[in-house]
């Protein structure tokens, strides 16, 4: 008989997250003067993210033995959600601001974290597509960029299918990719 404990290992991991014993990896998150340190371990990186697993593959240690990874573009609340779902596999986006979730879904999309692109983009379409009607030029750009956001690009045509007056209206009409 075999049985699955994984709300336990997830509660484990998650707190060697907390206290970060042990810890290998400094990820230097956001832009001065609001800069967070996350303390983190290589090998958990290495099993969950293929991004991190290729840039420490490029860092050397530093003289106490642990490799600095500086990502500036994300904000500390974004890499503390990824960085909870690495360790410990779970996610809750209910009580996230919208514009949160999508810098989230920006920024799962640049790590490779597929599952969660996913998710995210289920999770936007179901419970926010308000908020991505008004925000269609930000959207309709970004999921442009890159093939894994192809639900949100789905929900682009759809609205420019049905509503073109989106797009001639807007402000930004000239602004936009051709492909929108």
């Amino acid at each position: 008989m075999s049985a699955n404990f994984f709300e336990k290992l997830s509660s484990n991991l998650n707190q060697l997250l907390k206290d970060s014993d042990e810890y290998n990896v400094i990820i230097e998150v956001g832009q001065a003067p609001n800069i967070h340190a996350f303390k983190v371990h290589s090998i958990i990186l290495n099993s969950r993210c293929s991004y991190f697993k290729d840039k420490l593959s490029t860092i050397t240690c530093n003289d106490i033995n642990v490799k600095i990874i500086k990502q500036a573009n994300i904000s500390t609340e974004v890499f503390e959600i990824i960085i909870k779902y690495i360790y410990g596999g779970t996610i809750s986006l209910e009580n996230i601001n919208e514009s949160v979730i999508f810098e989230l879904l920006i920024a799962t999309n640049e790590f490779g974290l597929e599952e969660l692109i996913k998710h995210i983009q289920l999770f936007l379409l179901e419970n926010n597509s308000s908020w991505l009607r008004l925000n269609f030029s930000r959207v309709c750009r970004t999921s442009l960029k890159d093939d894994n956001l192809k639900n949100l690009q789905q929900f682009c045509a759809n609205i420019i299918a049905k509503h073109p007056s989106i797009i001639f209206d807007s402000d930004e009409f000239l602004t936009l990719p051709e492909k929108c």
